[in-house]
């Protein structure tokens, strides 16, 4: 009787289970199947004229009380405890009960839903000597109405009979704590998770932003820094060399802005807009070269075609490598060398500038730079990012020389 209230009500705040659903609906035919048949019974073989009224309303009161402890006094939800309005309708409902049954022992199996209420809605240390006191009156009830010899089965069944259900209903209540125990320990730890992968993904969204603003932004601006510094020099002795700086300029800004506008929306470089890697590639050499920087483009192999996060990858770190060839190697030449194998792609970026030693400092740094720091460590990440390696060669003295290799998929 105690699991429907606390199960099928409309108070939990948690969705109802169908199956103690059903459960409940099982333990409320049973309820009113018990006291029809104990009312029957009492009307049949008990009725007298003296007392008869009385018990007929110790049966209505026993019915109206049970259905409204299904609105007012709703058993609480499994693992919390029970409620001061549940605990006074149950020790009302097993008072009224109890008169009952010392007036009409044809109550007596009424006692199995006040035995399932207080299993269900009680601790366990106080659930199971309730069901010991409801059992020893059943057992007191029949033995009071037995004719003749005694039937052995009217002392034995009652409490086998409570000590089965106790046993498989307390066995049930602990088992459904541990599940509870282990539900709440899944829910923290897949929050845990999710706050984790949260922060995991902040963390890579905040590098993919500064790789992408090292290689676009970054190196636009510094750029634009030594165009616009070489034209002011130059400004008054030769003014026509001051404006080709001041347009080159311009159009590093416009570059800069396309680029800003497609990382900004997660697309592929601009120079792969329209174009095949190697194009790309090859403009870029155009654009680098100049101002006492030579660029060549060199491409080897049959080209196929590559997954546009490669393509991407793969330009950016050209202009990455020939940023730090312009801002610090010092060189007068520089090549992009493509290579197409049948399993791998590699790019090398070659220089003849001053050279370093790798792990150390690159050389002196221009003023920008400084600030920046990402040259290296951004390649290597966008390579990695793709599943392909980054090597760096150098020397002082004998120039530098980056390679990257990514392997390729086979197709059919």
């Amino acid at each position: 009787m105690g699991v429907a209230p606390g199960e099928g009500d409309g108070h939990s705040s948690h969705p109802a289970d169908p199956d103690r659903r059903w459960l409940t609906l099982v333990m409320h035919a049973a309820f009113f199947l018990l006291l029809g048949s104990s009312l029957a019974r009492f009307l049949t073989r008990d009725a007298t004229d003296t007392r008869t009224a009385w018990v007929l309303a110790l049966f209505a009161v026993f019915w109206l009380l049970y259905v409204l402890g299904q609105w007012l006094a709703p058993a609480p939800r499994p693992g919390a405890r029970p409620t001061a309005r549940h605990l006074a309708w149950l020790g009302a409902v097993s008072a009224v009960w109890i008169v009952l049954l010392a007036l009409a022992p044809s109550a007596t199996w009424c006692a199995m839903p006040l035995l399932f209420a207080g299993l269900h809605a009680l601790p366990a240390r106080i659930a199971v000597p309730v069901v010991g006191v409801l059992t020893a009156l059943v057992v007191a009830s029949e033995i009071r109405v037995s004719d003749g010899t005694l039937n052995p089965n009217m002392v034995v069944a009652p409490p086998a009979i409570a000590a089965v259900a106790t046993a498989v209903l307390v066995h049930l209540q602990r088992q459904a704590a541990r599940q509870r125990a282990l539900i709440g320990d899944l829910v923290r730890t897949r929050r845990d998770l999710a706050a984790t992968e949260r922060r995991a993904g902040i963390l890579a969204e905040r590098q993919r932003l500064s790789t992408e603003i090292h290689d676009t932004l970054a190196q636009g601006l510094s750029s634009q820094w030594m165009l616009l510094q070489a034209a002011e020099r130059v400004w008054r002795a030769d003014p026509d060399t001051a404006r080709g700086h001041v347009r080159d300029a311009a159009e590093i800004t416009s570059r800069s802005l396309t680029e800003a506008r497609r990382f900004v929306h997660d697309l592929a470089p601009a120079d792969l807009a329209g174009h095949t890697l190697a194009e790309a590639l090859s403009a870029l050499a155009d654009r680098e070269s100049g101002a006492g920087l030579t660029v060549a483009f060199r491409l080897d192999g049959a080209p196929s075609p590559l997954p546009e996060r490669v393509e991407g990858a793969l330009l950016r770190i050209a202009q990455g490598a020939l940023a730090n060839v312009r801002e610090h190697a010092a060189a007068t030449r520089a090549a992009l060398t493509l290579t197409w194998l049948h399993d791998q792609i590699s790019l090398d970026i070659a220089d003849n500038g001053r050279g370093f030693t790798p792990g150390g400092t690159p050389g002196p740094a221009t003023a920008p730079d400084r600030a920046r720091g990402h040259g290296l460590p951004a390649m290597r990440i966008r390579a990695h990012q793709v599943g392909g390696t980054l090597t760096v060669e150098s020397a002082p003295g004998e120039g530098t020389v980056v390679s990257v290799a990514v392997a390729l998929t086979p197709t059919p």
